[in-house]
């Protein structure tokens, strides 16, 4: 017998947020949204991750694994690692962007290094940017137990998107 579980998950009007993300520089706009002002995207909302902190060039998410996280062999799915990784190598470029400027991730190079489980406890995700230029930056990520273990690396090419003159 299986035990049906279930999950309603609400989320904002993303195209209101990225209105709003226009608006302020990268830094000014990820520290709003990780002090609640501004709403998270809606991926954060489905995954559970929250933006914790915010300083020029990093970040740091948090995530608490959940049984919805897990993939069929009962350990979080290699997805949601890259979903945290992913954000927050992102993250960290764009808090180093000014306003009506973006990115896009050209690439993420993922290494899974240990399983997570609803045991695990929080996890941390802290994302650093490496190197950027004029069109690009490189940017990592590392996730984290509780403990300070190392659960997964990664590492992301972003291409910077002026605002047109």
């Amino acid at each position: 017998m299986t035990t049906e579980r279930t999950r309603t998950v609400s989320w904002s009007d993303p195209q209101e947020t990225a209105a709003l993300a226009g608006q302020r520089d990268g830094l000014d706009f990820l520290r709003a949204v990780a002090a609640g002002e501004v709403p998270p995207p809606p991926i954060a909302v489905l995954v559970g991750a929250r933006l914790v902190s915010v300083d020029k060039g990093s970040v740091v998410f948090a995530l608490d694994p959940a049984e919805f996280h897990y993939n069929p062999i009962g350990s979080v799915h290699g997805g949601v690692y890259a979903t945290l990784l992913d954000s927050a190598a992102g993250c960290a470029v764009h808090s180093t962007l000014p306003a009506a400027t973006g990115y896009v991730s050209l690439d993420l190079a993922v290494r899974f290094l240990r399983p997570i489980r609803t045991d695990t406890g929080t996890v941390t995700c802290v994302g650093t940017v490496v190197h950027q230029g004029r069109r690009t930056a490189l940017a990592e990520a590392r996730l984290v137990d509780g403990a300070g273990r190392l659960l997964a690396t990664a590492s992301s090419t972003c291409l910077i998107q002026h605002a047109k003159s």
